[in-house]
C-alpha cells in the first residue's frame, strides 16, 4: 500500500546505505538521443492506479499552464509487479510514449543499472536541496541521481491509547505489553507477514532494527550471516510461536491488520500512514478516540522503518525531455507536494512542509512521520531486487511458520541472493 507517502539534521541518513559506490553497469550512463534533452512538446506520465485522486487533478494543473506540452495520464493497474512488469517490458521496446515514469524506490536501482533512466545530472539536473534527504537517496544508484523524489513513505506503531498510555519505544517493552492485550482479550501486534512484497518490508525492518543488514553497499554481496540478522528475524519467529503475533497474521496485508485493528481487535499494528485518516473517519471504527500513533520501536529505541514511496523518473527513450524535467520538478514543488498531501494523505518529500503549522494540524502524524522517514532505512539497494525480495519472502515465511529454523532460513536466503546477484 503506500504505500504510496524541519531541520536537515536528518541530511545524512540513510545516505550511505543507498548510494552505491561498486556496482558497475552496462547501462549505467545511457541518455538516448542528445537532441531529446532540449525538445520540448506533449509527454505522457505513466503512473499505478489512482486511488488517492491526485494524479488527475494535478495533470490538469500543468495543462492548463503549459497548453503547447501537455500531459497525458497513463494509469496502470494496483498491483505493484503488475506495474513492474509493465514498466520493463515498454523500456524494453524502447516505448517513447513512456516519458516519465512513477517507480517504487526499490525499482530505481535496478532501472538505472539497465540504463533505462535518464540521469539527471547537468542539463537535466533539478534542485533536491529542500527535499528530505533519504527520498534523494532513494532515487541515487551508483552515486548518480536517476530520478526524482515524488512521495515518501514510512511505517509506524498504531497503539490502543486508551489501554496503552505510554507507547513502547523498544521491541522488548512492546512484547512486555502484549500482557495488556491478553488481559484485554484482544492479539497483540500484527504487521504485514503474508508472501508479498509486505513481508520483505516487515523482515528488512526488523532485521535492520536489530543492527543487521541484508546486502552491503555494493547490491550484490549478502550480509545476512551476524548475529544482528539472526536476532531480527528471532523477534518475529518467537512473537508468531508465543502467540504475541496473532496466528492469523500470517496471511495479512496492509487491510487485514487495519481492519482488525479498526475493529478494536489488537493491541498494536505496524502500517503506513493512510491508516491514520481511515481509521478516525470509517463509520466500521470502533477506534476513532482511542488510538494513537508513535515511531516503530527498535532494538534500543526508534526502530528502523522500511523507507518506502515513488520518484518521478525520465524514460532514456523519451523524445521531449525538456518537458519531462520541468514535469518532475513540478511533481516535487511545494504547491504539488501539499495538494499530494491533502488530498491523498501522501507522505510530502519537501521538508519544509513537516513543519507547517496548517498541515500538520490536518495531518497531526507529519511530526511522527518524519521520525520514522528520519530514521528509515531502505529495503536492499540492489540492481537484482525482485529475485533478492522472492529470496527474503520465501525464507522468512518459512521461518515464522516453524518450517525452517532461523539458521538455516537466513543462509538459504543468504545462498538465494548471491545466486540471483552472480547471474546463476
Amino acid at each position: 500500500m503506500r504505500a504510496q507517502r524541519v531541520s536537515l539534521v536528518i541530511a545524512s541518513i540513510a545516505a550511505a546505505g543507498l548510494v552505491l559506490t561498486g556496482c558497475s553497469s552496462s547501462g549505467s550512463g545511457g541518455t538516448g538521443s542528445d537532441n531529446a534533452l532540449t525538445s520540448r512538446g506533449p509527454i505522457t506520465y505513466v503512473q499505478g492506479k489512482d486511488n488517492s485522486n491526485v494524479v488527475r487533478p494535478t495533470i490538469d494543473r500543468w495543462n492548463k499552464l503549459h497548453p503547447k506540452e501537455k500531459v497525458t495520464f497513463k494509469e496502470q493497474s494496483d498491483q505493484a509487479d503488475q506495474q513492474h512488469d509493465d514498466l520493463v517490458q515498454n523500456f524494453q521496446a524502447k516505448n517513447k510514449n513512456y516519458d516519465v515514469v512513477d517507480v517504487d524506490v526499490v525499482w530505481t536501482a535496478e532501472f538505472a543499472a539497465k540504463g533505462w533512466l535518464q540521469p539527471l545530472t547537468g542539463k537535466m539536473a533539478i534542485d533536491t536541496s529542500g527535499l528530505l534527504k533519504p527520498t534523494v537517496a532513494s532515487a541515487t544508484y551508483n552515486g548518480k541521481l536517476y530520478a526524482a523524489p515524488q512521495t515518501s513513505d514510512g511505517g509506524m506503531l498504531y497503539y490502543r491509547s486508551d489501554l496503552v498510555k505510554t507507547p513502547p519505544t523498544t521491541w522488548d517493552e512492546m512484547m512486555s505489553d502484549c500482557s495488556i492485550a491478553k488481559k484485554a482479550g484482544i492479539d497483540c501486534y500484527a504487521g504485514q507477514y503474508a508472501k508479498y512484497e509486505g513481508l520483505t518490508v516487515n523482515v528488512a525492518e526488523a532485521i535492520n532494527s536489530a543492527g543487521g543488514t541484508i546486502v552491503g553497499s555494493d547490491g550484490k554481496t549478502p550480509t545476512l550471516d551476524t548475529p544482528e540478522a539472526a536476532k531480527g528475524l528471532q523477534n518475529l519467529v518467537d512473537a508468531y510461536k508465543n502467540g504475541n503475533i496473532p496466528k492469523a497474521a500470517i496471511t495479512y496485508q496492509e487491510e487485514q491488520g487495519r481492519m482488525s485493528f479498526e475493529a478494536g481487535k489488537l493491541l498494536f499494528l505496524r502500517n503506513w500512514p493512510y491508516v491514520y485518516s481511515l481509521a478516525k473517519t470509517d463509520g466500521s471504527s470502533k477506534v476513532k478516540t482511542t488510538f494513537g500513533i508513535a515511531p516503530l520501536p527498535g532494538a534500543t529505541g526508534i526502530g528502523a522503518s522500511s523507507l518506502g514511496g515513488h520518484n518521478a523518473a525520465i524514460s532514456v527513450y523519451s523524445a521531449h525531455k525538456a518537458t519531462a524535467h520541468d514535469f518532475v520538478e513540478f511533481l516535487e514543488s511545494a504547491e504539488t507536494q501539499k495538494f499530494f498531501a491533502t488530498q491523498g494523505s501522501l507522505a510530502p518529500v519537501v521538508a519544509s512542509l513537516y513543519t507547517d503549522a496548517a498541515l500538520d494540524a490536518k495531518l497531526p502524524y507529519l511530526p511522527v512521520l518524519l521520525k520514522s522517514i528520519s530514521s528509515a532505512v531502505p529495503r536492499p539497494v540492489t540492481p537484482f531486487y525482485p529475485a533478492v525480495s522472492t529470496a527474503v519472502q520465501d525464507n522468512a515465511y518459512a521461518a515464522i511458520k516453524g518450517d525452517k529454523s532461523v539458521a538455516k532460513a537466513l543462509s538459504d536466503m543468504q545462498a538465494a541472493i548471491s545466486a540471483a546477484s552472480s547471474g546463476n
